[in-house]
């Protein structure tokens, strides 16, 4: 289940979505991020992300095809914000279910992981200086690398 929407959501609602998925569940993990006030630029006041509509969730799928291939995915949801999001706004959910926890957070953090680097989204930093059009981070890659 993919959703990239404006709106924001329930982590616990999603959370129990999950957990009511079926049989054969014996852990959840899920992820959650959320706007900082830092990241290139000091003092950021808020994020603008753009992604590119129909590819990026043929791309999330793919990330869950993989993780699913790599590891024993039950189920997992991944949504993603796009939009004006202003500070402590939350911007992605990932949420794995598995038999096991192991299968559950590596699939979790690998999918998050290939969100960072693989998925079409664009992030703009807004400061009262301006906005600034984020770079892919080498850590992020690095991050990513790691599961090739």
């Amino acid at each position: 289940m993919i959703s990239v929407q404006t709106d924001d959501f329930d982590p616990s609602a999603e959370y129990q979505s999950l957990r009511d998925s079926g049989s054969g569940t014996g852990a959840i993990v899920t992820f959650t991020g959320l706007v900082r006030d830092s990241g290139d630029l000091k003092d950021v006041q808020g994020l603008y992300l753009e992604h590119y509509p129909g590819m990026t969730e043929q791309v999330i799928q793919g990330l869950i095809d993989e993780a699913s291939q790599r590891w024993d995915v039950r189920r997992a949801r991944v949504i993603h914000r796009v939009g004006p999001l202003a500070l402590r706004d939350q911007i992605v959910f990932v949420g794995v279910c598995s038999a096991h926890r192991g299968d559950a957070f590596k699939a979790c953090e690998f999918i998050m992981d290939a969100l960072k680097t693989s998925a079409p989204f664009w992030k703009k930093e807004i400061t009262a200086e301006g906005e600034h059009w984020v770079e892919q981070k080498s850590g992020d890659r690095a991050r990513s690398s790691r599961w090739e």
